[in-house]
């Protein structure tokens, strides 16, 4: 659906593209929030709620948590998916591979389906008042790892 969207409506300027896919998963990650937390009392603090990010929403949207969770105590948080649900069916295509060591469209398409879940993250958080940047590695699928950066 989202490299569909992309290439539908963007073909031609994938930073607008990336742009809108990730609004569109603020949306959703903001409305979703509101559900999962209708009846669970505030959260007290920033690692608190990135533990419910990591367990309990997550577990709602993939039906697993997060496989780790990082921290270096000064607002930045690295959520760790060993077995990401939405890259486990995506494959590089070997013939793509260039000399240079970039692997070309399939890559690119990855990166296009990262950023929603990095809008859902980033509009769950900003729900729960914490305001902040997600960006998303794939380096090794279907391994993902989240790095969410709080802004002060």
């Amino acid at each position: 659906m989202v490299s569909a969207y992309g290439r539908r409506f963007y073909a031609t300027k994938p930073e607008l593209a990336a742009h809108r896919i990730e609004a569109i998963g603020y949306q959703v990650g903001h409305q979703l929030i509101e559900r999962y937390t209708m009846e669970r009392p505030r959260f007290n603090d920033h690692l608190e709620v990135i533990k419910f990010i990591c367990k309990d929403f997550w577990q709602e949207l993939f039906k697993k948590q997060i496989d780790n969770l990082k921290t270096n105590h000064k607002g930045t948080f690295v959520l760790q998916d060993n077995n990401f649900r939405w890259l486990t069916r995506i494959s590089i295509d070997p013939s793509s591979d260039n000399n240079d060591g970039s692997q070309g469209s399939s890559s690119e398409a990855t990166n296009l389906l990262l950023y929603f879940p990095c809008g859902i993250i980033r509009g769950a958080l900003s729900n729960l008042g914490i305001p902040c940047a997600v960006s998303a590695d794939s380096s090794n699928l279907p391994f993902c790892s989240f790095m969410v950066r709080i802004k002060a």
